[in-house]
């Protein structure tokens, strides 16, 4: 297994990137701007994209793994690397998602706690409803995550 940064023809992985942001045109917002990683084990399993927002903010733009790839391990191994690549950088991760029981306990599970709501999110900025699990997407959830080297360094110099 490795994990690759992607730097140029982003758009090749669009049908993975779709998995997890169903409209094309809100994956261009951030796709340019972003950072881009892959993972590869005999074939590419899953994908990231990260975007510097900004007081010690590093957002998941999108994170997606293959259909028969998943519960795997593949997305948390890609949210590790992203976390121990970036300590040094960023004091926060911090992921928008809608609240959805596929991906909030996922977030909970890798140490993210909700941290504030975007009312009518989906609704506003989608052309289609978006629908998990049977039910329709409306706010946008964001959750955080202290990276944890730069909690130990807070620590240190106090």
């Amino acid at each position: 297994m490795h994990i690759t940064e992607i730097t140029k023809n982003k758009k090749d992985f669009l049908p993975l990137l779709l998995l997890a942001d169903e409209q094309e045109s809100m994956v261009d917002l951030y796709l340019d701007r972003g950072r881009m990683f892959v993972l590869d084990d005999g074939g590419v399993k899953a994908e990231c994209v990260v975007t510097d927002e900004g007081e010690g903010i590093l957002e998941i733009k999108n994170i997606a793994t293959e259909p028969n790839s998943q519960g795997k391990g593949y997305a948390r191994a890609l949210l590790e690397f992203v976390e121990e690549k970036f300590r040094d950088e960023f004091t926060t991760l911090q992921v928008g998602t809608g609240d959805s029981p596929l991906t909030i306990p996922f977030y909970e599970k890798c140490g993210f706690t909700r941290h504030h709501v975007i009312k009518d999110f989906f609704t506003k900025n989608y052309a289609h409803p978006i629908i998990e699990c049977g039910v329709q997407l409306v706010d946008m959830i964001v959750l955080r995550k202290k990276c944890a080297e730069k909690i130990l360094k807070l620590h240190v110099k106090k």
